[in-house]
């Protein structure tokens, strides 16, 4: 009898069973995958989510020497998220672009640099459903400074960013940006208009969080409590965040639409002007319109309902 061979009939019955459980076994994981099994990925966020537990039980003792801070242990979560994000959760919405018409004069152009504070502008033909490219400060710069000749069109300024769809994840965006080295991408939606403007410092952001610089505006906050259950908002304003913090009903809407400012230009069917009030008859809030540069609208006041003001009344 051959070493490890079963020693009797009862031994070869259980060997063959194994061996078929062995067999259903690696069938049902082929079909139905290892419920079980947890990736790199879940593993990292649990060992992240142990840590702070158990540095939050035991807050005065100093952390280890080389061990990851607060902040580094965010950009990993940060980065353990970014490939699920598609470049439509994370582009500047049409509505915020600012953008150049192909026919402007380079005086249109400078001025409109020293006063949007960018280093790209895109420039639009007839509407920015038709971007044909973007214009970089950088060559600007030997004009103003008075070394070059003033451009009788902006058509020697422009360079080709890049033409993306919604549906393409952040990382392959980010990947895409550094090979071509091209550090804005125009997000086209499903008929090939313009739904966004994305740039390689928005994609950076994403995972360690806001880079402010010296130019930048200090942030405002995008929702204003007042007196009398009102609110004062700026039209970028998201509706998840409106629903969460005023409303939920304000952020219960059919239409595809992200933000406060898209929501009055949903219910006027065009880009109110300031001064008008427009009715949300799902939640019966108005939305007063209290600024708008005629292309979009940049400021809102939001006015409970009647009953919503009388119960807080009683």
């Amino acid at each position: 009898m051959a070493e490890g061979s079963p020693k009797d009939g009862n031994g070869s019955k259980e060997s063959d069973s194994s061996n078929e459980g062995g067999l259903w076994s690696g069938i049902k994981t082929l079909l139905f995958g290892d419920g079980e099994s947890t990736t790199l990925r879940q593993e990292l966020e649990e060992a992240l989510d142990e840590y702070d537990e158990d540095e939050q039980d035991d807050s005065a003792s100093p952390p280890a020497k080389g061990d990851l801070s607060a902040i580094e242990r965010q950009m990993v979560r940060n980065l353990l998220h970014f490939s699920e994000h598609t470049v439509d959760d994370v582009a500047v919405p049409r509505a915020d672009i600012i953008a150049i018409e192909e026919k402007a004069s380079f005086a249109d152009l400078a001025a409109l640099f020293a006063e949007a504070g960018h280093s790209r502008i895109p420039v639009y033909r007839d509407t920015l459903d038709t971007i044909v490219g973007m214009v970089h400060i950088r060559d600007a710069f030997a004009i103003l400074a008075g070394k070059a000749p003033v451009p009788d069109t902006l058509e020697p300024l422009i360079r080709q960013p890049l033409y993306v769809p919604e549906s393409m994840g952040a990382l392959d965006l980010l990947a895409e940006m550094r090979a071509k080295r091209t550090h804005l991408a125009i997000v086209l939606d499903e008929y090939s208009g313009t739904e966004g403007l994305l740039t390689f410092e928005d994609l950076v952001e994403e995972i360690v969080g806001d880079v402010e610089d010296e130019h930048d505006d200090a942030p405002e906050a995008m929702l204003v409590p007042l007196a009398g259950g009102l609110w004062e908002a700026d039209a970028r304003a998201e509706l998840d965040d409106v629903a969460e913090e005023i409303d939920e009903k304000l952020g219960d809407i059919e239409e595809d639409v992200d933000t406060l400012g898209g929501l009055a230009f949903i219910i006027a069917g065009r880009v109110p002007e300031p001064g008008e009030i427009l009715d949300h008859e799902q939640s019966g809030w108005k939305l007063e319109i209290l600024a708008s540069d005629g292309r979009r609208v940049t400021r809102l006041r939001l006015h409970p309902p009647v009953e919503k003001v009388l119960d807080e009344e009683d």
